[in-house]
C-alpha cells in the first residue's frame, strides 16, 4: 500500500483566505488561515491553524466584522476568535483571491487572545 506521506500538500500562508471542508459530513467553508508561515510552509506540519468565517454576525469582543470588498466573499461576514482550530492541509480546496493586510491581522490576533484572555486590551 503506498503511502500518503509525500503527497505535496497545500501552501497556505498566513493572511489567506481559503475555501476548505469543515464539519462531519463535510462541507465547503470560508477560512482565514492564522498560523505563522514557518509551520504553513512546512513539509513536516501536516495542519494549519484557521478561523472559520461567519455569514451571521454577531458582534462581541471575539468577533470582527468584515465587508465583502476586504474578502472577497459574497457578504458581509465575520471572524470569531473563540472558533480558532487546527485544520488539516488536506482539507484545503482552493485560495480565494484576496488576503487580509497586516493590520488587519493584528486585529485578527487580538481578537483570538481576548477568546482566552480576560486581561487583554479590547
Amino acid at each position: 500500500m503506498a503511502s500518503n506521506r509525500h503527497t505535496k500538500l497545500p501552501s497556505a500562508r498566513r493572511g489567506e483566505i481559503w475555501t476548505a471542508y469543515l464539519g462531519d459530513p463535510q462541507q465547503r467553508h470560508w477560512v482565514l488561515v492564522v498560523s505563522v508561515d514557518q509551520r504553513n510552509l512546512s513539509d513536516n506540519a501536516e495542519t494549519v491553524l484557521i478561523v472559520p468565517f461567519a455569514s451571521r454576525i454577531v458582534e462581541i469582543p471575539t468577533t470582527l466584522v468584515f465587508q465583502p470588498g476586504e474578502t472577497s466573499l459574497p457578504g458581509p461576514s465575520c471572524l470569531r476568535g473563540h472558533f480558532i482550530t487546527t485544520l488539516s492541509k488536506r482539507r484545503l480546496i482552493e485560495r480565494q483571491p484576496r488576503s487580509l493586510s497586516q493590520t488587519r491581522m493584528r486585529q485578527v490576533c487580538a481578537m483570538i487572545r481576548r477568546s482566552f484572555d480576560p486581561d487583554a486590551p479590547m
